[in-house]
């Protein structure tokens, strides 16, 4: 997606150990515009696919799901990162490994949020080395919804996740695709 390039170019910014900075317009500071922009791609890109709930992790995918809710007009799931009082009954769970903090977290869903009959995307931030994704995928099996894909903003090449979610048949589609970050800040996509 051109205009998500564009802004990865303009507001990203490459920190040392492979980590781009995005925090002006995707997860700290957010770009609705953008982000109905992307929900319309998303939308475009599953249009067949029966698609009538989305799951993402919190915190980063949550603004994007929510607007791509909207655009697909179906309900919104996140994985918590954390059991809390108003999480009651039962819970699906499994552990993500999160490479930009350097922990591993048991993230789960209500049982009754992610049932058999769903078809479900998963949208997120990021794919890089697939933690997160093959997460959330974990809570799809579970439930015995149906996983129809994941749709990802930013998807980092150089790194295995994505070739090895495809290689298991899952359908991604990631809207910037980087194929290289240099030292001296560059990126080029692939």
């Amino acid at each position: 997606m051109k205009r998500l390039e564009e802004r990865i170019l303009a507001d990203g910014e490459v920190l040392a150990g492979g980590i781009l900075k995005v925090g002006k317009f995707l997860n700290q500071q957010m770009d609705p515009q953008l982000f109905y922009e992307m929900a319309q791609e998303w939308k475009r890109l599953y249009a067949d696919a029966g698609v009538n709930k989305i799951l993402t992790i919190e915190a980063s995918g949550i603004g994007i799901a929510a607007i791509a809710g909207l655009v697909f007009e179906c309900p919104v799931v996140f994985a918590k990162k954390s059991k809390s009082k108003n999480v009651s009954g039962e819970v699906y769970t499994t552990q993500v490994f999160s490479f930009t903090h350097g922990t591993t977290n048991t993230v789960l869903v209500s049982r009754a949020y992610l049932q058999p009959g769903d078809r479900v995307l998963i949208l997120d931030d990021f794919l890089a080395n697939g933690a997160a994704l093959e997460g959330l995928m974990d809570l799809v099996r579970q439930s015995g919804a149906e996983l129809v894909g994941a749709g990802i903003a930013i998807e980092k090449t150089f790194q295995p996740g994505g070739e090895r979610i495809r290689a298991s048949g899952v359908r991604v589609e990631s809207l910037a695709r980087i194929a290289e970050m240099g030292d001296d800040g560059s990126i080029r996509f692939a």
